[in-house]
């Protein structure tokens, strides 16, 4: 059975030629079909699961610098910039100046950006339920443990 038909994928191009071993592809591919699966979950496109992150962060955090965040969530500047912008602009999120330190913000939620975090805090919940059903009960902690091992095992960019 082609890999890309079984996951529900349609592509003009199959992927012969070894692609549908590698784990590079799958990965990605899983990554798109959850954030897509979130994003009509949630009904928000344009706030993907990494904007829940750093909405959570955030509000798990409020003062947080942009630097410990970006440590946090795993983005470099070059991304989370854009991202850090893009909630500000949409009211959900605000950067003041860090007293003494020019170049530094300290990060927090308004009080939209909480109420969005609330509501998108228990669609991630039911993401992550049906997540787990996907992997199912027996191979959830392999699949955590593959990916934690993924995620760092290449130390710092």
């Amino acid at each position: 059975m082609d890999i890309l038909r079984s996951i529900g994928r349609k592509r003009a191009v199959s992927a012969s030629g070894g692609l549908e071993g590698q784990v590079g592809f799958l990965l990605r591919l899983a990554q798109e079909a959850s954030f897509a699966a979130f994003a009509r979950r949630t009904g928000e496109a344009a706030l993907r699961p990494g904007r829940y992150a750093i909405l959570s962060l955030v509000g798990a955090h409020p003062g947080i610098s942009q630097t410990a965040l970006g440590q946090a969530a795993g983005r470099d500047k070059s991304t989370l910039t854009p991202a850090l912008a893009d909630l500000e602009k949409r009211g959900l999120l605000r950067r003041d100046r860090v007293a003494g330190d020019r170049r530094s913000y300290a990060l927090r939620l308004t009080p939209a950006g909480r109420a969005m975090l609330t509501r998108l805090a228990a669609h991630a919940a039911a993401h992550d339920r049906d997540l787990d059903a996907l992997v199912g009960e027996e191979a959830r902690d392999a699949v955590l443990a593959a990916l934690r091992r993924i995620a760092g095992g290449w130390g710092e960019s």
